[in-house]
């Protein structure tokens, strides 16, 4: 088949960037021709929260990456879709994270249709966003009515399309494990590539922080007496996407900076092995979710996970067996991490989590990708 993908890639940085670039190496091995058609600008300046939007890494090699899509341009909207009608691409593949984008990715799939021969399946991250905003209801609503099918990577977003049409072609898949981030270290290697001591044990908050994934919450427990008296420390390693003050004045207000590891500034793919092979634990203390992209690399660095209860964190952790799954409170994440440590889990801990990760194969994404495929040509 010809496949084209729809969304963030290089020279974009993100999750979401990489998971399109992962997909279409996947479907390459599948004997698929794939391209992935990217954005020219895709956040105004002013929108976007971090430091750059950009990656200084290098382009992925044998991956046919066109910039074409201007986020805020109608007329580049129609250009881009009349360009895709005319390549007549079997199936495009769009992922949808923001409803800021509906405009101009609903436009793009509705023209490309127009060929009669193209289908279109999003891979929705979400649907109703995490942080709202004016006009997301009517731009998600709008997009979702130019897709023929749907994958949803939590049972949350599968739900949601409820609200939006009333019989979506739909299916679950779970974000496959992110396979490509380097090799396992041992604890030594990554403590050393890292400047760390070996005197410690370390937990990690690995991402962009922004005021949903709940590090205020996972600084709060760190605070608890009981962990005081423990040699552990927390990695923190991702850059800010919020109020940086807000979590510096907590950070003094529990005199935590003994006992953090701040690396605040966007972590390079390939230095990423290092954090996670580096953790014992890696916390997740969200206030709200879908899914996450950052279990799917602690499962591929066999890591137990901590996640809070909320969205579809809770579907692909098994609590007790491979980690926790928690109410989003400062003490119930501290009550987790203490039963760590105090109960020697780690061990038994991974050897589940290296058992579960095989449910989260890219495979399976393919696979539920070309029966929507399927169904939508009947």
């Amino acid at each position: 088949m010809k496949i084209v993908i729809l969304g963030p890639a290089h020279p974009y940085r993100g999750g979401i960037a990489a998971l399109n670039e992962r997909l279409a190496e996947e479907l390459r091995k599948e004997g698929h021709e794939v391209s992935i058609y990217t954005f020219t600008l895709q956040y105004p300046a002013f929108l976007f929260p971090g430091k750059t939007q950009y990656t200084d890494e290098p382009a992925p090699a044998d991956l046919a990456i066109f910039r074409k899509l201007n986020a805020v341009n109608p007329f580049n909207w129609w250009r881009v879709g009349r360009e895709l009608k005319r390549l007549s691409p079997d199936l495009l593949i769009v992922r949808y994270w923001l409803p800021f984008m509906g405009p101009a990715l609903g436009t793009v799939c509705r023209a490309a249709r127009k060929n009669r021969h193209t289908r279109v399946v999003c891979i929705a991250d979400n649907i109703i966003p995490h942080e709202k905003r004016p006009g997301d209801t009517l731009f998600t609503r709008y997009f979702v009515r130019g897709v023929d099918g749907f994958i949803a990577m939590s049972r949350e977003v599968f739900r949601d399309l409820e609200r939006f049409l009333r019989n979506p072609v739909r299916r679950f898949a779970p974000h496959p494990v992110y396979d490509h981030y380097g090799a396992l270290l041992s604890r030594e290697e990554a403590l050393q590539a890292l400047g760390l001591s070996p005197e410690f044990r370390y937990l990690l908050f690995f991402g962009f922080i922004r005021e949903y994934k709940g590090l205020d919450l996972l600084l709060e427990a760190m605070a608890d007496d009981r962990l005081r008296g423990k040699p552990v420390k927390l990695i923190v390693a991702g850059e800010y996407y919020g109020n940086r003050a807000r979590y510096e004045e907590l950070m003094e207000r529990y005199r935590l900076h003994d006992r953090l590891v701040l690396h605040t500034d966007y972590i390079p793919s390939d230095c990423i092995n290092r954090y996670f092979c580096a953790a014992d634990l890696i916390v997740q203390p969200y206030k709200s979710a879908t899914q996450s992209g950052v279990t799917q690399v602690g499962y591929h660095f066999d890591k137990p996970m901590l996640v809070t209860d909320v969205g579809g964190l809770a579907e692909i952790i098994a609590d007790k067996r491979s980690g926790y799954v928690v109410p989003p409170t400062a003490q119930a994440i501290a009550d987790a991490i203490v039963d760590f440590y105090d109960g020697a889990r780690e061990a038994a801990f991974v050897a589940e989590t290296r058992e579960l990760k095989k449910n989260f194969s890219w495979s399976n994404l393919t696979g539920k990708i070309m029966e929507i495929y399927e169904e939508a040509q009947k």
